[in-house]
């Protein structure tokens, strides 16, 4: 194995339990559910914005955001879900991750909600009529949808956005402090073009191209 680039490192269960994360009482565990109540129905109903864990068949693991109308992600029955594959960059990272290895996990989010909704099970690619009439966008059925058997839900406790402040306006930068995502682009790219530049051509992409 390759040398860590780190110390001190911590490498079982047995150090993490002894030293900082005791045993959680047995409610941590008991909120686990093998399936889709109506809780989580109506969860899901409600959510704009997710986020898809895959990895390859080396275990190289990413992690891309999958977002459309509330609701997007439909409910098939208590052990499946779905969403339709729309308009990305093209690299087809999840997609290509599923191929090799199809245990993936989500995570949902309700703008305002501290609790998120996790989700993990197994992805299928599917072309299946039924499927993708169920899972229509605005104006378009797809030709691809992602469909996940369940194996887990279960709600997920909102400490993380109370910290991030996520949900409070007032603690969002202005608008002229954020990164500059054209900037990085081309950066990474080395492209010798304006920002101003690029800034309007993924504008333009993204008013053209959204679905």
């Amino acid at each position: 194995m390759p040398e860590a680039p780190f110390t001190h490192l911590v490498t079982s269960v047995a150090e993490l339990r002894s030293d900082g994360y005791p045993e959680p009482p047995p409610r941590a565990w008991e909120k686990e559910i093998d399936a889709l109540d109506e809780h989580c129905v109506d969860f899901l109903a409600r959510s704009p914005l997710s986020m898809l864990a895959t990895s390859d068949a080396a275990g190289r693991t990413t992690v891309t955001p999958r977002g459309g109308p509330p609701g997007f992600v439909r409910v098939l029955d208590a052990k499946r879900i779905a969403w339709a594959d729309l308009t990305g960059n093209r690299r087809i990272d999840g997609l290509r991750h599923i191929l090799d290895n199809p245990q993936v996990g989500l995570l949902f989010l309700i703008p305002g909600m501290r609790e998120t909704l996790r989700i993990d099970g197994t992805a299928f690619l599917t072309r299946d009529p039924a499927v993708l009439r169920a899972v229509d966008v605005p104006g378009r059925t797809a030709d691809l949808a992602v469909g996940v058997a369940v194996r887990t839900a279960f709600i997920h406790c909102g400490k993380a956005m109370i910290r991030s402040k996520v949900w409070q306006r007032e603690s969002w930068p202005a608008p002229d402090e954020l990164p500059s995502a054209a900037a990085m682009l081309l950066a990474a790219r080395r492209e010798r073009i304006p920002v101003a530049q690029a800034v309007a051509s993924m504008e333009q992409g993204y008013a053209t191209q959204l679905w």
